[in-house]
């Protein structure tokens, strides 16, 4: 099972030395920062599980990080440290959030049980992140077509085997809910859903994001990192387009699959790991073994049950569903859209279109129809201005008539372009950054900006 992280914020290198030999000690995974603004950049760049954090430092103090932090929304459980404590202090951050407050040197015993009791608390609170989640996104495979009613008996008769299942179709289609599906309806079910698209990582970089690295591995890997493998024991690994991973990476993970033991790049340690493998892709593996791209015995070693996810236009009498259920969801998250609705005739008029995106491109379509329409009744003639093809000037009027400001107008084009680009890109932050011509930064700001989310 993955270490738990701990990062030790403090000016005084000999309180570091001794925190991190104790605590390292006991099998956590520590980092250090001498600083405030050190530490604001670690926590902007990794996740970590719990964070030691002086109080009186040069430049930012613990108290102004802790700030950051909660305004930030950064869910990290802190245990403050000081060497002048008073209560006065103890209650400004406790305030704050802290979870804990220690005089230094602190007793050493009352440290560990504060840390696992703080990591023990900071494991609920991300199991309850996840709950909510689950609550307010639709994660329930709605259909009732012949093709999703027998998805749905496969599920549940698979889902409670440790058999490995590849999930097959196009883009869109929903194969990442149906893994997740088999994940919620395992006995896995209280472990990690670990997921990885193997097309949106660069060849060079795949083995280390699926095994993890040492420190001095390759050059710029400063630190240990943890693979998906071992973040996913015990649980679920969602290799996603599978169809695009190397021959050199197939073979590592098919040994991996034999062996149930992983090593690290640049370690000599044998790990072992206890996951169950769920795969996707939209091509032909048939094809790819017999043009030699992809591993034939790896095959057999994914797909011990195949589940293919048809695309929309074969199943066109699930998209009322679909699309009622996608308006629901924007309901319950955005008080702007209550009370918005689908005419039956839009819901029928929904049903003409060919959906070469499929459900993403059908979620995409609620959300653009929620935002424009005029009336709280979504109407047929709004599905007809508002999802064909754009290719006549009265159609993009039309969308202009629906802002009152040009900045208005130039806040949604904004937003739907990068959204559109995203998801072009399959939300790979690097890849739609180089296309728009923005820094990665600039891109985060902007998805942050406009409140943007993977669907």
């Amino acid at each position: 099972m993955a270490k738990k992280r701990i990062l030790i914020v403090d000016d005084e290198q000999s309180i570091r030395n001794v925190l991190r030999d104790i605590l390292e000690f006991e099998n956590y995974q520590i980092d250090e920062a001498s600083s405030g603004d050190e530490a604001l950049l670690k926590v902007a760049k990794d996740s970590f599980d719990l964070m030691f954090l002086d109080i009186k430092m040069k430049g930012i103090d613990g108290m102004e990080v802790l700030e950051k932090l909660r305004k930030d929304e950064i869910s990290v459980p802190v245990i403050m440290l000081s060497g002048h404590g008073t209560i006065e202090t103890a209650m400004q951050a406790t305030r704050l959030g802290a979870f804990d407050f220690m005089e230094k040197p602190p007793d050493l015993n009352r440290l560990l049980v504060s840390a696992r009791n703080a990591l023990e608390q900071g494991s609920l609170v991300q199991k309850n992140t996840k709950l909510r989640k689950k609550v307010n996104g639709v994660t329930e495979i709605l259909g009732e077509s012949r093709n999703i009613q027998h998805i749905k008996q496969t599920i549940s008769k698979v889902a409670p085997t440790e058999a490995r299942v590849l999930v097959t179709g196009e883009n869109g289609t929903g194969k990442e809910l149906v893994a997740r599906w088999v994940h919620e309806q395992s006995r896995r079910n209280q472990a990690e859903f670990v997921a990885v698209n193997c097309a949106a990582i660069p060849t060079d970089l795949l083995e280390s994001e699926l095994f993890g690295h040492e420190k001095g591995a390759f050059t710029g890997a400063d630190k240990q990192r943890i693979g998906k493998f071992e973040l996913a024991h015990e649980g679920t690994l969602f290799l996603d387009e599978i169809g695009d991973m190397s021959m050199e990476a197939q073979a590592k993970v098919l040994r991996a699959l034999q062996e149930g033991l992983i090593t690290r790049v640049g370690g000599n340690e044998r790990i072992s790991v206890d996951v169950r493998v769920i795969a996707a892709t939209n091509k032909d593996l048939q094809e790819e073994i017999e043009a030699g791209r992809f591993r034939e015995d790896l095959y057999h070693r994914l797909a011990v049950i195949p589940i293919h996810v048809p695309p929309l236009r074969e199943r066109k009498d699930d998209i009322p569903a679909l699309a009622e259920a996608f308006l629901t969801n924007l309901t319950q998250n955005e008080i702007s859209f209550v009370g918005k609705l689908f005419s039956p005739k839009a819901l029928e008029k929904l049903k003409q279109f060919e959906w070469t995106g499929n459900v993403r491109e059908l979620q995409n379509v609620v959300e653009r129809l929620a935002i424009l329409s005029a009336e709280n009744e979504i109407s047929e003639s709004d599905v007809d201005i508002l999802v064909r093809k754009r290719s006549k000037p009265n159609d993009l009027s039309a969308i202009m008539d629906e802002f009152r400001t040009f900045h208005d107008y130039k806040e949604f084009s904004e937003s739907f372009f990068i959204r559109y680009k995203l998801d072009q890109n399959d939300w790979n932050i690097s890849q739609t950054a180089e296309i728009l011509g923005l820094q990665r930064s600039h891109l985060y700001q902007k998805i942050k900006k406009f409140n943007l989310e993977r669907d």
